[in-house]
């Protein structure tokens, strides 16, 4: 997929608010919608490069992975270097904290705290400000995904035309269900797991292919599509 300087820009203003809510700055108190729009964007970009690489018989699993390992985990690994020396000599932690500190380290090296942070503590938890990896939990959420939706898509994509909006149509209403309906039973589970989050990296998965199938929305093509 060539470069699109849109999405970027778009990247940069969901950032704003997450840092600002971060921040402690008040109006900005639901700024962590801006993840929800990096979900949406990141499952429009994964799913067009799938797509696209499927129509020209180029598309691997494993190259896939690769990609996203090489794009992903160096700075990743960076981040985590630097806020760790940073966190140690200027927080100076207790023993408790450390043990804490290790823990979800560990977790966000092999993208599972969003599992941890679920089980130890809330995102919006004054003890959550003692832990500078808690934002990872989004990118756990990611990379769970890229695990299972590429060899999902591709089976539905050999299927024929219409199986690959059926399969993200029915995801993307059953994950959204779970979301609403998980509100009230599984607490804050339900800000961190994929099931609960898949249907917004689905959105993305649908404008993606709505855009490879039909070109990039125009109102005179919208109307003749569900009109003809």
């Amino acid at each position: 997929m060539h470069y699109r300087s849109e999405i970027d820009g778009l990247r940069a203003l969901a950032i704003i608010p997450v840092v600002l809510f971060h921040a402690g700055v008040e109006f900005c108190s639901g700024g962590f919608l801006g993840v929800d729009i990096f979900f949406v964007i990141s499952g429009y970009l994964i799913t067009g490069i799938i797509v696209k690489e499927t129509q020209e018989n180029k598309f691997s699993v494993i190259n896939f992975l690769t990609r996203r390992a090489r794009r992903i985990l160096p700075p990743l690994y960076f981040m985590m270097f630097f806020v760790s020396i940073f966190y140690l000599l200027i927080a100076r932690p207790s023993v408790e904290e450390c043990t804490l500190f290790r823990e979800s380290l560990l977790s966000s090296a092999s993208f599972l705290s969003n599992f941890y942070f679920a089980l130890n503590t809330g995102y919006f938890a004054a003890s959550s400000e003692l832990l500078p990896f808690l934002h990872t939990w989004s990118l756990s959420v990611e990379e769970q995904f890229y695990l299972i939706y590429p060899p999902l898509l591709i089976i539905f994509l050999r299927l024929g035309k219409k199986f690959p909006i059926i399969f993200l149509l029915l995801i993307f209403f059953l994950s959204l269900a779970l979301a609403q309906l998980g509100s009230g039973i599984l607490g804050k589970w339900n800000f961190y797991i994929l099931p609960t989050r898949a249907w917004e990296l689905l959105a993305g998965a649908l404008l993606a292919k709505f855009e490879i199938d039909f070109g990039r929305f125009k109102k005179k093509t919208f109307y003749s599509i569900y009109t003809s």
